[in-house]
């Protein structure tokens, strides 16, 4: 079975699981940054995709590919997959549901924390020999414990859980917004309060986002929900950039409706450095922590994702059905 891989090869040699060493896959690297169709054109008889979470496979793609049976997301997202071209085609597009989840909430918590005490301006502080001088100013800002904070968690799924589950210990209060309200003893586990989207934005402190991308959440932060959010409030987004309308998110920021930003992902990615949420003006840009996209990237994430993925090739040459499929085949 041939496998187009659009990845670097030295991250599949690392978390290669041991039962693939003797699976007989022939295995095709498409190179980096960006595919090419020309890999597809030159590998016809391609069954499998295995796609970055960022990597666009789509109709033109899956047209050079006639014996096409999977694509598979290396992460969570799909957003980047013609998952309507690949139901007509009869193609399973699977993702590695859940697999980052505990990852991404930790990183969530440490943006907040890193918002609310001054993680990066107070680093810098220390570099430039203004220890002393940072801290007295600090001391009579009443820069709140997370603890103390209201917390809105937008997108309940498998990461938005493992961040209430982090979050409980501290003593925030917990509000959700989800389109599917979950059960109530679903809430009473995780400690959360479900709330409309509108409510939730003018209650919280912090707004952590972990939607997926799709037609009814891209820009939903936009000016008409940013309307609604509590003065102040800080808006942390470790799910995708297409979720926030950058320069609605940018001028709420300036003007003080945000007191700040946290974000691990933007829109797009390579995120440029004239970006209008990071080529800010300087009382703006000390109000913003910036990662770029490490949410899901470690270890860990890494050895459960691709064995789910290698363990779906595995069904797939004994005739079975894929795990994690997610266009409804």
């Amino acid at each position: 079975m041939k496998i187009l891989i659009f990845g670097p090869k030295a991250r599949y040699d690392l978390f290669l699981p041991d039962f693939v060493r003797d699976m007989p896959v022939e295995l095709v690297f498409c190179g980096a940054p960006a595919p090419s169709l020309r890999a597809a054109a030159d590998n016809p008889d391609a069954e499998v995709i295995f796609a970055d979470a960022i990597t666009p496979v789509g109709r033109e793609m899956m047209d050079l590919l006639p014996n096409l049976k999977m694509i598979h997301s290396e992460g969570v997202a799909f957003n980047a997959i013609d998952i309507e071209a690949a139901r007509e085609k009869g193609v399973f597009v699977c993702n590695n549901k859940g697999c980052n989840a505990a990852s991404v909430a930790e990183h969530a918590v440490m943006l907040m924390l890193m918002a609310l005490r001054c993680g990066v301006t107070g680093h810098r502080a220390v570099l430039a020999g203004e220890q002393i001088r940072f801290k007295e100013r600090f001391m009579v800002s009443s820069a709140p414990e997370l603890g103390e904070q209201t917390v809105g968690i937008i997108g309940l799924g498998d990461i938005g859980a493992a961040a209430a589950k982090l979050l409980r210990p501290f003593g925030c209060k917990l509000y959700y917004y989800t389109a599917h309200r979950r059960p109530p003893e679903a809430e009473a586990e995780l400690g959360v309060e479900y709330l409309p989207l509108e409510e939730l934005a003018g209650r919280c402190d912090i707004l952590s986002l972990h939607c997926a991308v799709n037609e009814q959440t891209t820009h939903m932060v936009n000016e008409e929900f940013l309307s609604h959010v509590k003065p102040g409030a800080i808006l942390v987004n470790t799910a995708r950039g297409q979720l926030v309308d950058n320069l609605a998110v940018r001028r709420a920021l300036i003007n003080g409706r945000l007191g700040g930003v946290a974000i691990d992902t933007f829109d797009p990615e390579p995120t440029p450095a004239d970006h209008p949420l990071v080529d800010l003006p300087p009382e703006a840009a000390d109000r913003a922590v910036f990662s770029p996209h490490l949410g899901g990237i470690t270890g860990g994430v890494f050895r459960r994702a691709h064995r789910n993925m290698w363990s779906s090739v595995k069904l797939l040459m004994e005739g079975r059905r894929p795990g994690f499929v997610v266009n409804g085949l």
